[in-house]
């Protein structure tokens, strides 16, 4: 007996041959290149969250040309904000590697600084002035300014509570749904995924006021949310339901490859198989976004299919770049582990020295033989009483119980 890890080769099964890998016209794994295409990744997202990932990448990677390109983007998105404080850090982080193009630029950040006290104050006085006239509208769109300054300059906590108090002031079921929706970008920033839970769940009392595009980003966050607390079949229900309707239109917290790969993963690792066909393979909106990440979309497939090596061998070429994923890798080694043990549930007696992979399956014609001779002996025995009975009443023998 192997390992799991030794199951590379063909599968046969005991009653016929399934083909793993090789057929005509198939999607065979793709080897991805060596280095990671961060500016085609990175143009997939907008705001924080680039800059976020970019850094990720950056330090995760162990890669010395690719982390550089991760800082050399972040600095150059960086600029176009307010961060000042990011701004800092990063130009540690690069250390001078980059030459004198991305060395700390005194200039621009005090001058942004500079710029954001006067911001500031002018957000008080205006804050001051509503709450003194009792305005709500006023007040509302106050708080509402400065959570996005907050949020602009990275002191996400003040963001947070800026967007929050917007609730007392909030006269519609849209103020209500829009406070939620910035309540959750901050949170997601943050970490902090147990917040999510309560916003989304607002937001739905409201429902009656949502549109197709913010119900998909309310399912979106409520995905990240679940797979970020291992709950990982709630997650993939959540990214299934959400569909290509989100577009690009939520750029600043996930892109549709995301929904894809994470809605994707979790359904591997936690559906049964009817599960499986009826709530992925079948979904039409879904789909549509597999067909954006091919590499996912084979791999559903094959397992579906029973091609349990071609399956593994497409997990392991994702591997590499799945790990660089802010939010999958923590998370990468249990989905994995999941949905290899799911494939040798059906596939367990592996002869590591011949590559062979075989099947257990029950055999339908034994048990079938074993039935009719249940039966036979039954109608044999049901017989022999009847005639032995026809006897005895034909010589004229009492039949007593005793």
């Amino acid at each position: 007996m192997a390992t799991e890890g030794d199951a590379v080769g063909t599968v046969i099964e005991e009653n016929e041959i399934s083909v793993g890998v090789g057929e005509k016209g198939r999607h065979l794994p793709v080897m991805l290149d060596e280095h990671l295409d961060i500016e085609a990744y990175a143009a997939l997202y907008t705001g924080r969250t680039k800059i976020r990932r970019l850094l990720f990448i950056a330090e995760n990677c162990g890669v010395a040309s690719i982390e550089l390109e991760a800082l050399r983007m972040a600095y150059d998105e960086i600029k176009k904000g307010e961060n000042t404080q990011l701004f800092r850090e990063v130009v540690a982080k690069i250390d001078g590697r980059l030459g004198p193009d991305y060395e700390g630029d005194k200039a621009w950040a005090d001058d942004v600084d500079r710029r954001a006290e006067l911001r500031k104050e002018k957000l008080e006085n205006e804050l001051k002035a509503s709450m003194t006239n009792l305005i709500k509208e006023s007040i509302r769109m106050g708080y509402i300014d400065f959570g996005d300054f907050y949020y602009a300059h990275g002191q996400l906590g003040d963001a947070f509570k800026s967007y929050v108090r917007t609730h007392d002031y909030c006269t519609t079921s849209t103020h209500i749904i829009h406070m939620c929706l910035n309540a959750i970008l901050v949170s997601v920033e943050m970490g902090h995924f147990f917040n999510i839970s309560s916003y989304v769940s607002m937001a739905w009392q409201n429902k009656d006021r949502l549109d197709t595009v913010t119900i998909s980003k309310l399912r979106c966050v409520a995905g990240l949310a679940d797979l970020m607390c291992k709950k990982y079949k709630l997650a993939a229900r959540e990214f299934l339901e959400t569909g290509p309707l989100v577009q690009n239109s939520y750029t600043e917290v996930i892109a549709l490859k995301d929904i894809a790969t994470y809605g994707g993963l979790c359904a591997l690792a936690t559906f049964d198989r009817a599960e499986l066909k009826s709530y992925v393979i079948d979904n039409i909106n879904f789909r549509d976004c597999l067909e954006l990440v091919p590499e996912i979309r084979e791999l559903i497939n094959d397992f579906y299919s029973g091609r349990y090596v071609s399956c593994m061998e497409y997990l392991e070429n994702l591997k590499a770049n799945l790990l660089l994923d802010i939010h999958l890798h923590d998370h990468l080694k249990t989905l994995y582990k999941q949905i290899r043990n799911k494939a040798l549930t059906q596939y367990a007696r592996i002869d590591s020295h011949n590559k062979i992979l075989y099947a257990r399956h029950a055999d339908q014609r034994n048990s079938t033989f074993q039935r009719v001779f249940q039966t036979e002996s039954e109608f044999d025995r049901e017989v022999e009483t009847m005639l032995l009975r026809a006897n005895l009443i034909k010589h004229n023998h009492n039949l007593q119980k005793h």
